[in-house]
């Protein structure tokens, strides 16, 4: 198995304080989230879903970041690089070299769903997510900038126009912008709960391996298909087919 990484999007999840002495590092929260990424990489598929909302987010990413530029004066660019340092790994959406500056673009679904207002921005999954790239970027700032462009017509459905038309209205009263600074000591404590979610994240995957182990029976049954699927790749190559054998008969289990 490769070294275990966690997303920044997974920080937020993690860091939950547990509520009791034993529940130990990490919270029965972060626990139930770390065994649904354990079971993910077990059978080797993601569990996450797409949305009209995410399919929003990424049709209109290249939008949304273009009409930052405009109201902001920036010259940002898709960030094309995925870093990772000790457990953490995360592939952000812009980065200002200049300004040690890091941005997230985001682009709400409605006018409904738009923060219009610094506090209505505020998100502590977010915020984790965000000191995560800070982290990876060694960045003394990063913002989340939600900016409202027009929907997809194809993704509205019934939904009013008016809710998602919106080019009529000035760009700069469509992007809010919540901004953190860097604060190395909430960063320890990120890499610190990384390596309790590494160890759990590993136990639950040699837990998984104990409890699932196939019984004598279905070895047997293996064993005796895999042979026979030899014999017939050794007959269609004109091989000689090696002798089937078959294990001595198990014990009656009923």
């Amino acid at each position: 198995m490769p070294d275990v990484v966690f997303r920044c999007s997974s920080i937020g999840h993690l860091m939950t304080e547990p509520k009791t002495k034993s529940e130990g590092p990490l919270s029965v929260g972060a626990k139930t989230y770390i065994r649904r990424l354990a079971a993910q990489e077990i059978f080797g598929v993601e569990f996450e879903f797409s949305s009209k909302q995410t399919t929003k987010g990424t049709e209109v990413e290249q939008e949304s970041l273009e009409m930052l530029n405009r109201v902001r004066g920036l010259e940002l660019f898709k960030n094309p690089e995925r870093r990772t340092r000790d457990g953490l790994t995360g592939e952000c959406d812009a980065f200002d070299v200049a300004r040690r500056c890091g941005h997230d673009v985001k682009s709400p679904w409605s006018l409904a769903t738009f923060p219009a207002f610094v506090a209505d921005a505020k998100d502590k999954l977010y915020e984790w997510q965000m000191r995560g790239y800070m982290a990876l970027w060694d960045a003394g700032r990063w913002e989340v900038n939600y900016c409202m462009v027009d929907t997809p017509e194809n993704l509205i459905g019934y939904e009013s126009l008016e809710l998602h038309l919106v080019s009529h209205i000035p760009e700069h009263l469509r992007v809010t912008t919540w901004a953190l600074e860097r604060d190395m000591g909430l960063e320890r404590q990120i890499f610190e709960k990384l390596a309790h979610a590494k160890a759990y994240f590993l136990e639950c995957i040699q837990e998984f391996d104990q409890q699932h182990q196939a019984c004598p029976i279905q070895q047997s049954a293996q064993a005796v298909a895999s042979k026979a699927i030899a014999r017939a790749a050794d007959s269609a190559q004109g091989r000689a087919p090696a002798p089937l054998t078959v294990s001595p008969k198990l014990p009656e289990l009923f």
